[in-house]
């Protein structure tokens, strides 16, 4: 695909973010609707109470219209491309669902567990159910070592693959412009990979997500004037996965998005030694507020996160593409 054309999607996407976002913005503003922050976060973070919330709404139907109309347009659109979609809409909207509940029916917990995780799992069937007429092999690419079959246990494997790092990027939405920013870095990484692979329909999700994600990130560095919300946490996750799944390069996640998977460990960590043993391994969960503990600033978190997921992503590039 060549570059003027691999612009296109992401200034589409981007675009249409940044014009809409303010609206947004604007009308929570005006329902003096926002974001209430829990007791148990850091105390600094009181301030932040009242921020609008729910942004990843706008860039997520931004990229679903630019994914669409770029990729009819040049010939591009594939049953993988809808079924990327599917998951990025229907895990959007659990994320949507679990805002609304915090935001309108002032629930700080949003949707029960199960019902998140039925929702996710539904969803992962379904992607399961396309994957499977397409003819995609049922085994793992590992990392450079070949194919494992998996056979019937590869079927599980998507399901835990979807619904985990779609969580596990929800967990590490804590911080003005930490997810904005990592999830970005694993898109453009992606988006190489694609086109590297030939896989325009995936290139053109991927740098949709992308713009979306650039435009988002200018109303939510620090001090942050939206927050994404779990709408756009949830989504980003699930579509990070998909991706994935659908180039063979299943396990690349693990280094690619390796901030995810740490977020995610150091939560079940704190959780299983303080059943244990009543003590904490970390000052907070998940591990940004550990750093935030010991007296970093929230920009310097945020700074080394992105700086760590570039490292991992070029990391990735260099030995297995």
């Amino acid at each position: 695909m060549q570059f003027t054309k691999m612009l296109i999607p992401v200034v589409s996407s981007f675009a249409l973010t940044f014009i809409v976002m303010p609206l947004f913005i604007g009308y929570f503003r005006m329902k003096k609707e926002g974001q209430v922050i829990r007791e148990e976060g850091p105390s600094w973070h009181e301030k932040k109470s009242g921020t609008p919330t729910m942004g990843g709404l706008v860039f997520l139907i931004a990229s679903v219209i630019s994914t669409i109309w770029v990729s009819l347009w040049q010939h591009q659109m594939t049953l993988s491309s809808w079924i990327t979609l599917f998951i990025l809409v229907l895990y959007g909207s659990l994320g949507f669902m679990d805002d609304s509940i915090k935001l309108f029916e002032k629930r700080n917990l949003g949707l029960r567990a199960w019902q998140k995780l039925l929702g996710q799992i539904i969803g992962g069937v379904i992607f399961l159910i396309v994957y499977v007429h397409e003819g995609f092999p049922l085994s793992i690419n590992v990392l450079g070592l070949g194919s494992l079959h998996l056979g019937v246990l590869y079927l599980l494997f998507v399901l835990f693959w979807l619904v985990g790092f779609s969580n596990a990027v929800n967990l590490t939405d804590g911080l003005d412009g930490l997810v904005a920013g990592t999830a970005a870095i694993a898109f453009a990484t992606y988006a190489i990979i694609a086109q590297h692979e030939g896989r325009t329909d995936i290139l053109i999700f991927c740098l949709t997500i992308l713009g979306g994600l650039i435009a988002f990130f200018w109303f939510n560095h620090k001090p942050a004037k939206i927050f994404m919300g779990d709408v756009g946490s949830l989504a980003l996750g699930g579509a990070l996965a998909a991706v994935s799944i659908l180039l063979h390069r299943e396990l690349s996640l693990l280094l690619i998005g390796l901030i995810f998977v740490i977020e995610t460990a150091s939560v079940m960590i704190q959780v299983s030694v303080f059943h244990l043993t009543g003590k904490r391994v970390f000052k907070m969960t998940p591990i940004h507020h550990h750093f935030e503990m010991l007296g970093w600033s929230e920009w310097r978190v945020v700074l080394t996160f992105w700086a760590f997921s570039l490292v991992c992503s070029i990391l990735y590039l260099s030995l297995f593409l």
